[in-house]
């Protein structure tokens, strides 16, 4: 069984997307960006999946560089970082970009027997009716949970 611990989650994601699949990858990372992940010093609220040049490329997440880091290794904290996926997964998920309108979207980031990997959607973009029907169903759940509580507290 694998170990995982989150470090962070992309919760805007799942406001603007539907996600009708998801993958497990790695990144390919320099030494001062691991010690600041594992810091917690990462942030993926703004960050996308592209592809380009037969790869997919994590664009817009923010590492902080720590101030212990090296001084002689230029920190950019925005930079593009490879995902590191099988052949046939990126040519699968690679030709429904392309073809069918979906994008990737960053969702999870969190360590598995000790390596950083990303979890990615592909996604469908939501609609504001859409994004307000999602508000609704969430508040209804929290409703429903509220009023069991009460019952339950005077039967």
């Amino acid at each position: 069984m694998a170990k995982e611990m989150t470090i962070v989650d992309n919760r805007k994601a799942f406001h603007d997307y539907f996600i009708e699949d998801r993958l497990e990858a790695g990144l390919q990372l320099e030494g001062w960006e691991v010690k600041s992940i594992r810091a917690g010093r990462v942030a993926l609220k703004e960050s996308y999946v592209i592809f380009s040049k037969g790869d997919f490329w994590l664009m817009g997440s923010h590492i902080t560089p720590l101030s212990s880091a090296s001084t002689h290794v230029y920190a950019d904290p925005t930079r593009l970082r490879k995902l590191l996926l099988k052949r046939h997964e990126i040519i699968k998920w690679a030709e429904k970009v392309e073809r069918s309108g979906y994008t990737v979207a960053a969702l999870n980031m969190h360590f598995k027997n000790g390596y950083i990997k990303l979890d990615i959607g592909l996604a469908k973009g939501k609609k504001q009716h859409d994004k307000r029907e999602s508000q609704k169903e969430r508040e209804w759940v929290r409703e429903k949970a509220r009023i069991v509580r009460q019952h339950t507290k005077q039967g």
